[in-house]
Formats: C-alpha cells, sequence, structure tokens
C-alpha cells in the first residue's frame, strides 16, 4: 500500500556538538542532513526538504526544534518511530510529531521563539557537562546581571548585539524577555521574541556576564545598546551553553 505524502511538524531535540549547525553545509555534517536523509528512508530514497523554525549555530543544543517535512501520511506514532530508526546513530530524536495545520509555516508563521542558556558558575570544570555548559569559574552576581538585562527589553536597534555575518536586513527586534535566575552552581538566561538576530542571544549574555564579574558596571549594557556598535559590546558566549527551546504559533498543532 502507497501512502500519500503530506506536510508535517516535527518537533526535535539534538545535541548540537557534532553538527556544523541545522543548515545543510557543503563540508561537514548538519542536522537538516541527517533529517532529510532519515526522511527519504521512507519516501523511497526521494529526500524531502525540511524547513525548520530558526537556524541553530554549529554547537548549539535543541529541546524543541519544530521543522516542517512531506512525508509520508502515517500514525503519527508510527512515523515518530520510523524517523528515530533511522537517525540513529545521530544524537537526534522526534519528540512528538503532528500533521501540518493547512497554510503553515514553520518558519513564518511562529509567533515567538524562546532560547535559553546555561552558565555553569562553580570552580571545578563540570565533567558532566562537557560541551552542554559555559563555565564560568569567576563568582557571577545573578541579580546585577538581570538589573543589566532589563535595559534590553522592549523594542530597539541591536546592531551592538548582531554577528557581522548577520543577514538579516534589519536590526531592529523586539525582545519580550530577558531573565537571568540562579539554580544551584548554574545560571539559566531565558530570552524569548519573535526573531533574534545571528548571535544576538550569544552576544547578550557575553555582555551580561561582565556584569556578572564586575568588570562592568550594570549601566554599561544600556551604553553599549545605544551606541549600536559591535565593537563596544562584551564578546560572544560559546555556542555550547545555548538551547533553542520552543516555537509559539497562532495555529493549533496536535502533536503526538
Amino acid at each position: 500500500m502507497t501512502h500519500p505524502i503530506i506536510s508535517w511538524a516535527l518537533e526535535l531535540e539534538y545535541d548540537g556538538t557534532p553538527f556544523m549547525g541545522w543548515q545543510r553545509q557543503k563540508h561537514g555534517l548538519a542536522v537538516q542532513q541527517v533529517v532529510e536523509e532519515a526522511g527519504a528512508r521512507l519516501c523511497g530514497g526521494v529526500v524531502p526538504a525540511a524547513v525548520a523554525s530558526g537556524r541553530t549555530d554549529a554547537g548549539v543544543h535543541a529541546l524543541g526544534q519544530v521543522v516542517q517535512i512531506d512525508l509520508p501520511d502515517f500514525a503519527p506514532h508510527r512515523l515518530r518511530e520510523a524517523l528515530n530508526y533511522h537517525l540513529k546513530p545521530y544524537p537526534v530524536v522526534v519528540r512528538r510529531c503532528a500533521p501540518a495545520p493547512a497554510g503553515w509555516s514553520a518558519r513564518f508563521s511562529a509567533i515567538s521563539r524562546r532560547y535559553r542558556y546555561i552558565i555553569s558558575n562553580r570552580a571545578a570544570f563540570p565533567a558532566l557537562e562537557v560541551n552542554r555548559v559555559w563555565h564560568v569559574a569567576r563568582g557571577l552576581d545573578e541579580a546585577a546581571m538581570q538589573r543589566a538585562a532589563l535595559s534590553l527589553l522592549g523594542h530597539h536597534d541591536f546592531s551592538s548585539f548582531r554577528a557581522s555575518a548577520c543577514q538579516a536586513k534589519s536590526p531592529l527586534r523586539t525582545l519580550d524577555e530577558l531573565t537571568v535566575a540562579r539554580e544551584g552552581d548554574r545560571l539559566v538566561i531565558e530570552a524569548r521574541a519573535r526573531s533574534f538576530l545571528h548571535h544576538q542571544v550569544r552576544n547578550m549574555v557575553g555582555s551580561l556576564k561582565l556584569v556578572g564579574e564586575g568588570i562592568w558596571p550594570e549601566s554599561r549594557v544600556a551604553e553599549v545598546l545605544e551606541a549600536r556598535d559591535r565593537a563596544v559590546a562584551g564578546p560572544t558566549a560559546p555556542a555550547e551553553g545555548l538551547y533553542f527551546v520552543s516555537v509559539d504559533y497562532p495555529q493549533v498543532i496536535e502533536f503526538q
């Protein structure tokens, strides 16, 4: 029996460590490539195009990346199991899936994206969290970082926190949430916006870390934002501490 091809929404979890990022590359393995190749095993060798809700860079992880892809009309649990079988041995799994709503786009229908950045803030190197966190041995003042983060909320020109290679037409973005909280010897930074500039979250974290260390006063972050100059901002935080957490849509997606 031949199953018709329909549009699916997949919710993916992956460890970004062995990948060059989400997007296919000429040199090096990408998450998109292994997902499309797994899909091809269900489509008689025809490679389906996988479109993500947001690209992730090399080394960046995902807890709830949403992907749109055309695959056979199987029962959702059967499709999930089949894809996960063919995704082995790569650290990528389909957590849930659902037939895509009519007119839905994984990328363009998104109204909110959430990222999380994790800093291990203890003296000893976190041996069990290699490539999962940014280790900062020097004590950080999370309260000062949170106060500084407030100056970044709202609609701004984020040129100071934009990668030089960013291809976005405009540096204007609306940051809806940016929080810094301590959980034991970890600092967890949550960021939410409709969309982000390339490296925006990692560049904001790099600047907030300087505030936490006492190297910068809290007011410096607002001054950096106003300068609209990447050269005056802090360093780019390492990729391994960043997680793509989730994406929201106006449509209801009945994931299973």
